[in-house]
């Protein structure tokens, strides 16, 4: 009798036993699934700026897929140096807006759209995008509000600019005058992109040297994946310890919202 209470005891602690391994396991093959599908599949990713207002605001969460251009070793986290250049390359597009790595440091995350490709000459000229000489076509919207501290707002003027290849986004512009308003023409060199923020007066982008803190050409190698839908957004006041913030300050209208 006492040698089968033993063995009852035994088999009872190899039962806890088999459980514990079992659900390390299940979290260890969680992990891994989540893992692949962040390397190879989706990512998500928060706005943490209004470069790219009107159409992603701060606060806004992105879902970027990362097979879209093929893989870099920017594809899995922390960027470790397994190899270089693209696994499976796709060229980004005029107009895509792209999640990349800030070629300065090689982590930052930056995101904005693809305004030229290897070899266009990109230029602004009094506000105006130009594309290999040729001026963007870009037509007025009725203006959106922009809210000030104190209660304060105002107009924000907003266009539409379309790239000769029929590819159509909004932008938002105060005026042209600004620092980025007339530059240079940019050449970008072959296995670069130039990068630019919808919010054209308030974006440190490929027209920013990187000496002086902006982005500069970004190599093919840097970039992330495609920015392809806005799967939730809140307000920047918004705070995860604040549960009621989570009601009030949620912008409903933006969930799953494409992205072009």
């Amino acid at each position: 009798m006492v040698e089968n209470v033993q063995s009852g005891e035994a088999a009872g602690k190899l039962t806890a036993a088999q459980e514990i391994l079992e659900i390390i396991k299940t979290v260890v093959y969680a992990l891994l699934i989540a893992l692949t599908l962040r390397i190879f599949f989706f990512q998500p990713f928060t706005i943490p700026s209004a470069s790219m207002e009107p159409n992603l605001y701060q606060g806004d969460y992105i879902i970027v897929s990362k097979f879209t251009y093929g893989y870099s070793r920017h594809s899995a986290p922390f960027s470790p140096p397994l190899f270089k250049g693209r696994i499976l390359e796709r060229k980004a597009q005029r107009g895509d807006i792209v999640v990349f790595k800030l070629p300065s440091d090689g982590h930052t995350d930056y995101v904005k759209r693809v305004i030229g490709v290897s070899g266009d000459r990109i230029q602004m000229r009094q506000g105006l995008l130009y594309v290999n000489d040729k001026q963007v076509a870009r037509e007025p919207l009725s203006p959106v509000k922009d809210e000030l501290p104190g209660g304060l707002s105002r107009d924000v003027p907003r266009f539409e600019e379309t790239l000769q290849s029929g590819r159509a986004f909004v932008t938002q512009d105060f005026g042209p005058d600004a620092d980025y308003d007339n530059t240079e023409v940019f050449v970008v060199p072959q296995g670069y992109y130039f990068m630019m923020g919808d919010n054209r007066d308030n974006s440190s982008d490929s027209r920013v040297n990187p000496a002086l803190g902006g982005v500069g050409y970004v190599p093919a190698e840097n970039l992330v994946g495609k920015a392809q839908i806005i799967l939730l957004s809140w307000k920047p006041k918004a705070s995860i310890f604040k549960p009621w913030t989570w009601i009030i300050d949620a912008r409903p209208s933006r969930f799953f919202k494409i992205l072009k």
